[in-house]
């Protein structure tokens, strides 16, 4: 196996990573990549393989779990009891009890509410420069996800720091000081769920956290840790993927100049996915060994961790032709954004949705949009998205 040299840190790597993604690829499935200190997955094959295999898991091994630092212990109670972290059959449990409450019915139901945010944003664009990531893209789906869940939208401005704050967590230029903010956050936002539960458990409403609170599988139901635990997890994963998808499929767009072709009726659908292939808004996703295993010829040891590379598994010349050319009538094959298997992300068709209206009313209403300032994408991998987006009406 080859090894390959790469900070995930480096300004270059930052602002595109695919160089390195096709530098990696040519080496085979499966490359050692020293920066990180371990074995990452870097075609489409392998990454969807290790994704989909029950042999690989999000879980850690039990008898490698420790307690962890202590000054984290309020971030780490949180991650203890996530459905993202969970393996069967404690994930099977919870993803049941969340898919209860999580139903295509109560996201179809927000379609209407989300066509008329996009446009009361855009109504309050102002006529000079402005950053369109804070204006539009992370609007669309905090606001949403308050709705979904019964949060109040005022709590946005909190929601947003505490989720940026908590995830920072796993992004590669984390410090002593990403962890101290990190736990603080966690336990802010711990804190303020713990209330509101206890509210909506007095006075249900028609939401996300009363449907969770009342769910129910084979007589259990979820426990206060875990509705904490879960409420966070939909907050954040439902507006954090969504925001840089949007603001990467916003920017190349723009750069391409190709605003009203990619949302043509017969065409969104196919920019959603093509943005999500092309620049996805995360880039690793890893797993734990569960046993001694041979795959894609490297033996794995239980408890070795593997690193899928989402977005080298999207511009994998295999599978798309052309992989590097943006072209928003490609019809999708397969697309590993939101991860496969037994994780497969629970809100990938709220954020489908989301991307759609989004998209369509935003160069339906200002299709002379042009970028003001060129874009930089954040130090934040394994996430990848935008700084800012500046853009003029």
């Amino acid at each position: 196996m080859k090894k390959v040299f790469q900070s995930p840190v480096d300004p270059g790597f930052v602002q595109n990573p695919y160089p390195f993604y096709d530098q990696a690829r040519a080496s085979g499935d499966l490359v050692f990549w020293e920066d990180y200190g371990k074995v990452a997955a870097v075609s489409q094959r392998a990454v969807s393989a290790l994704l989909k295999d029950r042999r690989f898991g999000r879980e850690m091994p039990q008898e490698m779990q420790t307690l962890g630092p202590a000054h984290l212990a309020p971030w780490l109670a949180v991650e203890a009891h996530s459905l993202l972290e969970a393996e069967p059959p404690r994930h099977t449990r919870l993803r049941a009890l969340v898919m209860r409450a999580f139903t295509s019915r109560a996201i179809a139901a927000l379609e209407p509410s989300i066509h008329d945010l996009t446009q009361s944003l855009i109504d309050a664009f102002p006529d000079q420069p402005f950053d369109l990531l804070t204006a539009f893209c992370t609007q669309v789906p905090v606001i949403t996800i308050c709705r979904l869940l019964g949060v109040p939208e005022e709590m946005a401005p909190n929601l947003l720091r505490w989720s940026h704050d908590m995830v920072a967590m796993y992004q590669a230029s984390r410090t002593p000081e990403t962890e101290a903010v990190a736990a603080s956050s966690s336990q802010e936002f711990t804190d303020f769920l713990l209330d509101y539960i206890e509210q909506r458990r007095n006075d249900p409403q028609d939401d996300l956290i009363t449907r969770l609170i009342v769910a129910e599988e084979d007589g259990e139901k979820l426990s206060r840790d875990e509705l904490v635990a879960t409420c966070i997890l939909l907050l954040n994963a439902g507006h954090e993927a969504t925001v840089h998808s949007l603001g990467n499929g916003v920017k190349t767009v723009l750069q391409l100049g190709i605003g009203l072709q990619a949302i043509a009726p017969d065409n969104i659908d196919r920019t959603v996915e093509e943005i999500l292939r092309f620049d996805p808004p995360l880039h690793m996703f890893t797993r734990y060994a569960y046993e001694d295993i041979e795959v894609f010829e490297h033996c794995f040891k239980r408890g070795d961790e593997v690193a899928l590379l989402l977005g080298a598994a999207n511009r994998d010349p295999a599978v798309w032709n052309e992989p590097d050319r943006f072209d928003p009538t490609r019809t999708i094959v397969t697309n590993t954004s939101f991860g496969a298997g037994l994780h497969f992300c629970v809100g990938a068709p709220l954020a489908r949705m989301e991307m759609r209206i989004a998209l369509s009313a935003l160069f339906e209403r200002c299709p002379d949009l042009r970028l003001a300032a060129e874009p930089e994408y954040s130090n934040t991998y394994h996430f990848h998205g935008l700084t800012k987006l500046m853009v003029q009406t």
